[in-house]
């Protein structure tokens, strides 16, 4: 029986089954399953620029004193967080000190902020970019667990993931978080 994961192929008539060939069609190319396909759906299914034409794309800054934090933070999310969402760039921070000033000097449309970052945890660091910085970006923190929902709600944080980190959740929540854009206030 073959496992639910396994792709389902069409035999050769010697019983062997046949492996995927590439077929260049023009400036597109596709597998030859594609065959089956309508020349506009085979166009939008196969060409990466019509694909992400309507993606928003992000800059996000990324802060945690841990480097491998900031690794499974970069991994969970991807390239691509959701379909319409798509990470352009990744701006890294380990000090609190490089945060401010980054946000001060660039343009972000996410924070991402570790809350078990130490010296200046993360959590402490969002009070105070909310509190000192006009139209500051949406900020994601990473709580050390769920029942710290109640300090990402005192620290201001736009929406808190908790660790152990899953990347459907973290995804899902800068994806949001990236939707909204920047609020302003008069």
């Amino acid at each position: 029986m073959l496992s639910p994961r396994a792709p389902l192929l069409p035999h050769s008539p010697r019983g062997t089954p046949a492996t995927p060939h590439r077929v260049r069609r023009g400036a597109e190319i596709g597998h030859r399953y594609d065959r089956g396909m309508t020349a506009p759906h085979a166009t939008a299914a196969t060409t990466p620029a019509a694909a992400g034409s309507s993606a928003r794309q992000i800059s996000v800054l990324l802060y945690s004193d841990d480097r491998t934090t900031r690794d499974a933070v970069r991994v969970a999310v991807g390239r691509r967080p959701a379909r319409d969402v798509e990470v352009a760039s990744w701006r890294e921070c380990a000090t609190a000190a490089a945060v401010i000033e980054a946000v001060e000097s660039g343009s972000f449309d996410v924070l991402i902020l570790d809350g078990e970052a130490a010296p200046v945890g993360g959590l402490g660091l969002c009070r105070q970019l909310k509190s000192e910085i006009f139209n500051c970006p949406p900020i994601l923190v990473l709580t050390g667990r769920p029942q710290d929902g109640w300090l990402a709600t005192w620290s201001l944080a736009d929406l808190a993931v908790p660790h152990p980190l899953d990347p459907i959740a973290l995804s899902a929540a800068l994806a949001e978080l990236a939707r909204r854009g920047r609020t302003t206030t008069a």
